[in-house]
């Protein structure tokens, strides 16, 4: 039987909770700081963006369904303007456009064409009022920032390149010969390298069924969001990154479309807490996990990934 089968229904609410860690890397820079590592600045604690999670999700999904009719990327770095895709949607429902003013009826029909044609339009949502009216879509899945259960040490560390980056650096003048005859100019050049040593994150994440029936969110749809977010790291790999995988992906799935408990109570019977006698943790091992799996009548509990 697939793991999916209740936490894949779209008819139903779900909750859910995502953990993850980062080993000498960078899970998310913050270009107000130099591109260091994100933090909370009175507890520091690291943090990564929702808006990271999601973008993760979407390339996953872009990598997937390459060219799939309904898995395409609204926000995507295909170096099309997002009003380009909006005039697209209103040539094929056949409305001229007249731009944010638009009849609330032929908003409607094009919004519905996005939600067809693009899969985070669907399960994210979109404000889509960029000159070409398209409309805004309220999407299921929501998540939080996700913090790091200690605080972390971001690291800048220098780093150096065999290699000069101007002709002048290189070139060979009379003037700058030494005494034993080899040039003193420039042979590298330095750099920095932001990272963290190790950090463990958690977040939560959200799924509403009135939303994903209004945007025609299908099963298909959810049982890929579950798998880009346990599959998504080994697809992001970089050397800013290092080493990030995901540690816990737990589901909690309701009866009652509207839910049969509050999600805090669900969420709190995850607990993450570092080992005793661990000064510095470095690895996912330094740190305790426990789930109460003991949920209440009409939640069912799916651990998707489980350490």
């Amino acid at each position: 039987m697939s793991n999916y089968t209740i936490c894949g229904d779209p008819e139903r609410r779900h909750d859910f909770i995502l953990l993850f860690d980062v080993t000498d890397g960078n899970p998310n820079g913050d270009p107000d700081a130099g591109n260091m590592p994100r933090t909370d600045p009175e507890t520091l604690q690291g943090l990564v963006t929702d808006v990271c999670l999601k973008r993760k999700v979407r390339n996953y999904v872009n990598a997937a369904k390459p060219g799939a009719p309904g898995y395409e990327i609204y926000v995507n770095d295909r170096g099309i303007a997002l009003n380009t895709l909006h005039d697209e949607a209103y040539t094929r429902a056949n409305i001229k456009s007249t731009g944010t003013k638009q009849n609330r009826d032929d908003v409607d029909k094009v919004r519905a064409i996005m939600c067809e044609r693009f899969y985070d339009v669907r399960v994210f949502g979109a404000v889509m009022t960029t000159g070409k009216n398209a409309g805004q879509v309220r999407g299921p899945f929501q998540m939080t920032f996700a913090r790091s259960i200690d605080p972390i040490l971001p690291l800048d560390e220098t780093i150096t390149r065999v290699a000069v980056t101007k002709e002048e650096d290189v070139k060979v003048v009379e003037a700058e010969e030494g005494a034993d005859g080899k040039s003193q100019g420039k042979t590298t050049e330095m750099g920095r390298k932001a990272i963290i040593p190790y950090g463990i994150y958690l977040a939560h994440g959200f799924f509403t069924p009135s939303f994903a029936k209004q945007n025609g969110v299908s099963r298909d749809d959810l049982e890929l969001f579950w798998t880009a977010l346990t599959m998504m790291w080994d697809l992001d790999h970089s050397a800013a990154r290092g080493l990030m995988s995901v540690r816990g992906l737990y589901v909690f799935s309701h009866d009652n479309p509207l839910g049969n408990e509050s999600a805090q109570k669900l969420f709190d019977k995850l607990d993450v807490w570092r080992k005793d006698g661990v000064a510095a943790p470095r690895r996912f091992g330094d740190y305790n996990v426990a789930l109460d799996r003991d949920v209440p009548h009409g939640v069912t509990l799916t651990s998707l990934v489980d350490g």
